[in-house]
């Protein structure tokens, strides 16, 4: 009989704090007498050798251990070795970060979904901004002024075309997407919605498109509708969507991609839908997780509102998008009040500009958009969102193929229409404990409810381990996320049928295992 976590942990102790930041993971474990299962595991890895992660052709390290691995790309023939070039191979090495080690072990960073990395001109172009140009924009007919707001509107532009906007006022920038939803739900939702009124929603959207609307609908007293997921594709059940809209339907609101399940909503179906039985419905569209990912274009989709978050799609922290149809930004209140977004203000009242400055007051994210600016030319630079879809999906059917094959893995969703990203739950491990044994071998996954903690009840589950993909990730690397996932998995189911001899014995500590804190 499997033991729970609560009972494989049940031995684990607080761990001293190392005084050497740079010490091994051994550092974090407390050591007592080791037995058989302690000294085996200490054994093998320290016979580990690091995994040497070649890029562009260069050669591994010389090494006589049949542990290392060199994760490249390879076709092998009885003469030769051909090195296929990938587009991660091409950009890897503009990420400086890629190349760092983790427990003494190259780094695997599967968390694209939570956070992308950042490549270097990124990083070099915020860091342009504070050396040479910073100074507060839209305020100064200086030379630096001119310039920081040159940069900064630039990025309005550039987020205009990337997302297929008619009109660069139609983008604002807020901290992230959350703001963005935030930003709608206080604006035109309190503006226009009515105890009688109904918003529908889906159990599989992201707190950020969740909490807000309850927030309003306590106040207002709405009714908040959710669409189910049927449990046999793993999609969204369109039948049941399609019966909850009605007359008093007056929002909607859905994720473009599933940040847990990895569907793609087939939104431009969707929006027929609505717009035939909710005609005077307005659709708010969460696509953070496809616009880094595939072509968004927001006149072809229909909806009236996008937000998206410029952190998962290469650029800073604290910077994100909201697009609007102009009519509908113009008629809506402003978010905050202040300097910016003000046409006239006297003692008596005041008047506001029109999109988008009457949602950024205050100072706005300078760098932050600098940096998204930059983000978008990087990737246009790479070959563009096309062959970034194409390379992604490509890596995202072998990721679900790999996790499909290993015993006692469930991965979560349908088995195809897939983003790159893939979250999954096992037999008899819990979600962080595979996540902490796999961070031990540098690969970085992320185990939690992923902010979708209704979609996690619904499902039956309370946690789950997500691998989230980017076009700088290799199926190399997904082989060896697979084989330490498999090695750690190996390692509970021993350390179980361990457990389950020594509850037979008594006064039997000498295998006795102390789990990692």
């Amino acid at each position: 009989m499997k033991r729970s976590r609560m009972n494989l942990l049940c031995a684990v102790v607080a761990v001293v704090v190392t005084a050497s930041l740079t010490s091994r993971v051994d550092a974090f474990l407390v050591q007592p007498p080791p037995g058989r299962n302690q000294q085996q595991r200490q054994q093998q890895r320290k016979s580990r050798q690091p995994i040497h992660f070649a890029v562009n052709g260069d050669p591994p390290p010389a090494s006589t251990s049949d542990t290392t691995r060199d994760i490249t790309d390879t076709t092998t023939t009885a003469s030769t070795t051909t090195t296929t070039t990938t587009l991660a191979d091409r950009v890897r090495p503009d990420f400086d970060i890629l190349h760092r080690t983790v427990s003494d072990q190259p780094l695997i960073y599967l968390d694209s979904g939570a956070t992308s990395q950042k490549p270097r001109q990124v990083v070099e172009a915020v860091d342009d901004y504070y050396q040479r140009y910073n100074s507060n924009v839209h305020r100064g007919a200086h030379t630096l002024s001119r310039e920081a707001t040159a940069g900064y509107e630039a990025a309005r532009d550039k987020a205009a075309q990337w997302m297929g906007a008619r009109s660069r006022d139609e983008v604002i920038f807020t901290s992230g997407a959350t703001e963005a939803i935030n930003l709608i739900v206080q604006t035109y939702g309190r503006q226009n919605l009515r105890a009688t009124d109904e918003v529908v929603l889906t159990v599989a959207e992201h707190h950020a498109n969740l909490v807000p609307w309850q927030i309003l609908a306590q106040e207002i007293g709405f009714t908040l509708r959710f669409v189910r997921v049927d449990p046999e594709t793993g999609e969204l059940d369109l039948e049941h969507f399609a019966s909850l809209l009605n007359d008093r339907t007056r929002m909607v609101g859905f994720q473009h991609v599933s940040n847990v399940l990895g569907f793609i909503n087939p939104v431009e179906t969707m929006v027929q839908l609505i717009r035939d039985t909710a005609p005077h419905a307005k659709i708010v569209l969460d696509a953070c997780q496809s616009i880094p990912h595939m072509r968004v274009n927001v006149q072809e989709l229909g909806v009236d509102f996008v937000a998206a978050s410029g952190h998962k799609m290469c650029a800073p922290t604290g910077i994100g998008l909201l697009w609007g149809k102009l009519d509908l930004l113009n008629s809506m209140p402003p978010y905050q009040g202040g300097g910016e977004m003000i046409d006239q203000v006297t003692l008596q009242g005041s008047t506001w500009l029109p999109s988008p400055a009457r949602f950024e007051a205050g100072t706005p994210p300078i760098a932050q958009a600098v940096g998204l600016g930059a983000a978008m030319d990087y990737m246009e630079s790479i070959g563009g969102i096309d062959a970034i879809e194409a390379y992604e999906h490509g890596l995202g059917e072998y990721l679900y193929e790999q996790l499909s094959a290993v015993p006692g893995i469930s991965v979560l969703g349908p088995k195809t229409n897939r983003a790159p990203l893939a979250a999954f739950t096992h037999e008899s491990v819990h979600p962080s404990d595979l996540s902490s044994f796999l961070d031990m071998e540098g690969v970085a996954v992320r185990a939690g409810h992923h902010c979708c903690q209704p979609l996690h009840t619904e499902l039956g589950i309370s946690h789950s381990v997500r691998a989230s993909l980017s076009f700088y990730n290799t199926r190399a690397e997904i082989d060896a996320f697979i084989g330490h996932l498999k090695e750690t998995l190996q390692f509970f189911d021993n350390l179980e049928q361990g457990g389950d001899k020594d509850d037979d014995t008594t006064n039997s500590d000498e295998d006795d295992f102390v789990p990692f804190v």
